[in-house]
């Protein structure tokens, strides 16, 4: 709990330094341009176990620049059904000059892998894990769609809106 709450506690610094900047810089490649909201509505396992989990309850949050970079946090269970975190920066693009069809890129820190699954993520040794994760998303309007790879063992599926 104490590292959720050092990340919240980061993310809220993150966030209130972002709005003196773009107060002091209006216009600037760093404003706000919204806000995304997501969850997952599917996922599977490459090479299912048993103890698998395919219900991840994801819950994540985003900060978008007006130069679509992006920074975040979502909140899941993990393949073991263990409560975890994922801290991430990351950018979009778009596929082919497309308004609807991107490519995001979002690298982070991944904490919640505990005993006895611990070493079922790479670079665990402490509790924290380095993350990279592909999507491809689909937008329109304010709505969105997007399917991650988790690293070479699952695919997700989630759906937001912005703000």
């Amino acid at each position: 709990m104490k590292t959720l709450n050092l990340i919240l506690a980061l993310i809220a610094f993150l966030m209130c330094g972002q709005v003196a900047a773009s107060e002091e810089t209006p216009g600037s490649d760093w404003s706000i341009k919204q806000w995304n909201f997501a969850t997952s509505i599917y996922t599977k396992h490459f090479d299912p176990e048993p103890d698998h989990n395919d219900s991840q309850n994801l819950i994540g949050v985003e900060m978008v620049f007006e130069n679509d970079w992006i920074a975040g946090i979502a909140v899941f269970d993990n393949s073991f059904d263990q409560p975890s975190q994922l801290v991430f920066i990351g950018k979009t693009w778009p596929i082919l000059s497309s308004p609807y069809w991107y490519f995001k890129l979002m690298g982070g820190l991944l904490h919640g892998y505990k005993e006895p699954y611990e070493d079922k993520i790479p670079f665990n040794g402490l509790g924290v894990a380095p993350a990279i994760v592909p999507a491809l998303g689909l937008r329109y309007k304010r709505v969105y769609t997007e399917v991650n790879l988790a690293g070479a063992a699952a695919v997700t599926v989630n759906v937001g809106f912005s703000f």
